[in-house]
């Protein structure tokens, strides 16, 4: 099935994680893509598993915190590409501490990478997205938006942030013919989950070494031990992102195996 068969398409937070996964799912599928994150390293490993469809996939160092590596990534994105119809902001990293041991800068460093990151990269994209094929972008969400997930404050603000944000943009785009969706992964092992990703915008550093484990016993999936591997989320992404996703909008898929009836 080659849903993004000419499809250009850019991933950022595309070095590890569910990044990583949804660029080897639109690659199998086809598109052309350009993955970016702020690590050269993880850039390199999601190139080698492209394997054969390497050749449909550039990679692009961009730090989405950074105003003008967005502006300057973007645009060596779409010229590479040669426009752009689909965009999927992944990148995002998660810091788990106790809220009265958080400090400011902490704070704001995760909103910076996962709230104005995908604000900036959004803005930048859309006069492109506008003059593409049937434009899509997928934003990350996280079930910690509407659940309550302890020791991660400044991720559950930020997140919330994204998925009211895409609500907003979804309407203020529909216009122009842009569909804004967002994803709501929970349950996912992933770098960001498990802190074995190399990409520091898709990472977090575990829960903190007294985390009250009762807390977080509502977050294990319902469906089955364990956790779901990052393809799971990639395929949504992928469905939302296709022309099977084409009467969806302004809205989120939560992805977390029951975790949350």
């Amino acid at each position: 099935m080659l849903r993004f068969e000419g499809r250009r398409i850019l991933v950022t937070g595309g070095g590890s994680g569910i990044g990583q996964a949804t660029v080897l799912r639109l690659l199998s599928e086809g598109g052309h893509v350009v993955a970016a994150d702020v690590s050269e390293a993880g850039l390199e490993d999601t190139k080698s598993a492209a394997g054969p469809r390497a050749g449909q996939l550039i990679t692009l160092r961009i730090d989405v915190a950074d105003e003008e590596s967005v502006r300057q990534g973007l645009a060596q994105a779409v010229a590479a590409l040669g426009g752009l119809d689909i965009l999927v902001n992944a990148a995002g990293i998660l810091r788990a501490s106790h809220t009265e041991q958080t400090s400011l800068d902490q704070f704001e460093a995760v909103l910076r990478v996962n709230l104005v990151g995908t604000f900036l990269v959004i803005r930048e994209s859309i006069p492109h997205l506008r003059a593409g094929n049937a434009p899509a972008v997928v934003n990350f969400s996280s079930t910690s938006a509407a659940f309550a997930h302890p020791y991660m404050a400044a991720y559950a603000a930020s997140k919330g942030g994204i998925q009211a944000m895409t609500h907003a943009l979804a309407s203020e785009y529909a216009k122009d013919g842009i569909r804004f969706t967002a994803v709501q992964p929970g349950s996912i092992s992933s770098g960001m989950t498990d802190g074995s990703g190399q990409s520091k915008q898709s990472q977090g550093p575990g829960l903190p070494a007294d985390a009250d484990f009762d807390l977080m016993g509502k977050l294990i999936p319902a469906l089955g031990a364990g956790f779901a591997g990052p393809e799971t989320v990639a395929g949504v992404v992928a469905m939302l992102a296709s022309d099977d996703g084409r009467f969806i909008t302004g809205t989120e898929i939560r992805i977390d195996g029951g975790t949350h009836f």
